[in-house]
C-alpha cells in the first residue's frame, strides 16, 4: 500500500472516531451525566478533536485528551454515576486515543500513554475537591488499564504482523533479485563462452593465416603483401576488443579497460580503414566538436554508430560514397551517415531477410546516452543515418 493511501486510511479511521464521539460524549455527558452543557460540549470536542490530532501531534493530542478527563471528572456529580472519573463514552473514547496511539506510534510512546493515562485516573480520585475517594472510582482505576491494555496488545500483534509479511516480502524479493542476478551471471559466461568459441577464435585463424601468407605464398606481389598486413593488423584490433568484452562479460567488476575507449579520436582510422575496402568517405567535423568535451559514453556511442554504418554500407552498397557529418546544436552532438546508391544493384539493409543485429544494436547504444536515432531509405536511394546525442551542458 503506497504512503498516500495509507495516510487517507488513518486519517479515515480517526475522523470517523472523531465524528462518533463528540455528538455521543457532548449529548450523554449533559443529558444523562448530569454535566454542565457547555463543559459537556468542549469537553466533548476536545476528545474528539484529540483522536485525528494523534495523526500530526500524537503528544499534544494526549495532554488535550487527557486534560479533558480531568475536567469531566471534576464536573460529574457525586454519586450521578457509577464509572466516575469517566462516563461510559469517555471510557471508550480515551481507550480508543491509546488504541490509535499504538498503531501510529512506536512502543515508547504507547507505553508512556498507557501508563499515564492509567494512574491519572487514581490520581484524579485521590485529589478530588469534592470528597470522593480511590474506591469510588476503582471499578473504572481496574477496566480501563485492563481493556485499554487488550486493545494495545491486539493492535501491536497486528502490527508485528504487518511487519512479519513485510519482511517475508522483502526477502523473497531479495532471493528473486539474487536468482536473475545468478542467471545473468551464467547467461553472460554462456555468450562469452560462445564468443569466444566463434569469433574469436575465428578471427585468431584470420590474423594467422594473413600474416603467414607471405610466407606460404611464392612470389607475392607487394600489393597484396600489405594488403594481409593490413588485414592481419584489423583481425588484431578485433581480438584486443574482442577479449575486453569477454573480460566484461565473465566478470562484470573485472578492469578490462586494457587500452583506451574508442571514441571521435579514432575516426581517421576508422575512416581510413573504411578506404582501404574502397570505399570513398568524407568527414565534415565543425571546429566546435573538436573544442567540445564529449563524454567518454557518447564518444564511444558516435564512434560505434559510425564503425557500423560504414560497415552496413562496405556490406550493403560497395564502392557507395558516404558522408560523415559531425556538430554541435545547443547541449546536443549531431551525427550522420549518409551513403549514395550503390554502383551495382545491392540488398536493402533493412531487408526482412537479413538477420543481422546491426540497426537494434544502435538503436540501444543511442538509447542508453539519452539520445534519438533515425534510420532509413533516402529518396533519390542510398540510406542515411541520424543521431542526436545529449553532451550535457550547451557548448
Amino acid at each position: 500500500m503506497t504512503a498516500p493511501i495509507e495516510w487517507l486510511r488513518w486519517w479515515l479511521v480517526a475522523g470517523g472516531l472523531a465524528l462518533v464521539a463528540l455528538p455521543v460524549n457532548a449529548a450523554l455527558s449533559a443529558l444523562v451525566f448530569g454535566i454542565p452543557p457547555l463543559v459537556a460540549v468542549l469537553t466533548g470536542i476536545a476528545q474528539a478533536a484529540a483522536l485525528p490530532l494523534i495523526l500530526i501531534r500524537p503528544r499534544e493530542a494526549t495532554a488535550l485528551q487527557l486534560l479533558a478527563v480531568v475536567v469531566v471528572a471534576l464536573a460529574l456529580p457525586p454519586g450521578s454515576v457509577s464509572t466516575w472519573p469517566l462516563t461510559v463514552p469517555g471510557l471508550l473514547t480515551l481507550i480508543a486515543h491509546t488504541g490509535l496511539v499504538s498503531a501510529r506510534c512506536d512502543w515508547r510512546a504507547t507505553t508512556l500513554t498507557w501508563s499515564v493515562s492509567s494512574v491519572l485516573l487514581p490520581v484524579v480520585a485521590l485529589l478530588d475537591p469534592r470528597g470522593r475517594s480511590v474506591g469510588d472510582g476503582l471499578l473504572i482505576e481496574i477496566l480501563y488499564p485492563a481493556l485499554s491494555a487488550l486493545v494495545v496488545g491486539a493492535v501491536m500483534l497486528v502490527r508485528r504482523w504487518r511487519e512479519v509479511r513485510r519482511e517475508l516480502a522483502d526477502a523473497r524479493r531479495d532471493v528473486e533479485i539474487e536468482q536473475n542476478q545468478r542467471a545473468i551471471a551464467e547467461e553472460r559466461t554462456r555468450i562469452a563462452r560462445e564468443l569466444h568459441d566463434v569469433v574469436a577464435h575465428g578471427m585468431s585463424v584470420i590474423h594467422m593465416q594473413a600474416t603467414s601468407a607471405s610466407y606460404r605464398i611464392d612470389d607475392l606481389d607487394p600489393r597484396a603483401e600489405a594488403e594481409f598486413t593490413r588485414i592481419a593488423t584489423g583481425a588484431r584490433a578485433a581480438m584486443r576488443e574482442m577479449r575486453q568484452l569477454l573480460s566484461v562479460l565473465r566478470a562484470q567488476d573485472a578492469d578490462a579497460e586494457l587500452s583506451p575507449v574508442p571514441g571521435l579520436d579514432g575516426l581517421p582510422d576508422l575512416v581510413a580503414s573504411a578506404e582501404r575496402a574502397g570505399l570513398p568517405v568524407e568527414v565534415r567535423q565543425t571546429a566546435a566538436v573538436r573544442a567540445a568535451a564529449v563524454p567518454e559514453r557518447v564518444a564511444l556511442a558516435a564512434y560505434r554508430l559510425v564503425q557500423e554504418s560504414l560497415s552496413n554500407v562496405i556490406r550493403h552498397a560497395p564502392g557507395a560514397r558516404t558522408q560523415i557529418e559531425l556538430r554541435i546544436e545547443g547541449s546536443d552532438l549531431l551525427l550522420s551517415v549518409v551513403n549514395e546508391s550503390a554502383p551495382r544493384p545491392a540488398e536493402p539493409m533493412e531487408s526482412p531477410e537479413l538477420t543481422g543485429h546491426g540497426l537494434t544494436g544502435m538503436r540501444e547504444r543511442v538509447r542508453q546516452v539519452g539520445g534519438t536515432l533515425e534510420t532509413g531509405v533516402r529518396a533519390g536511394g542510398g540510406y542515411r543515418v541520424a543521431a542526436r546525442l545529449p553532451i550535457g551542458a550547451e557548448q
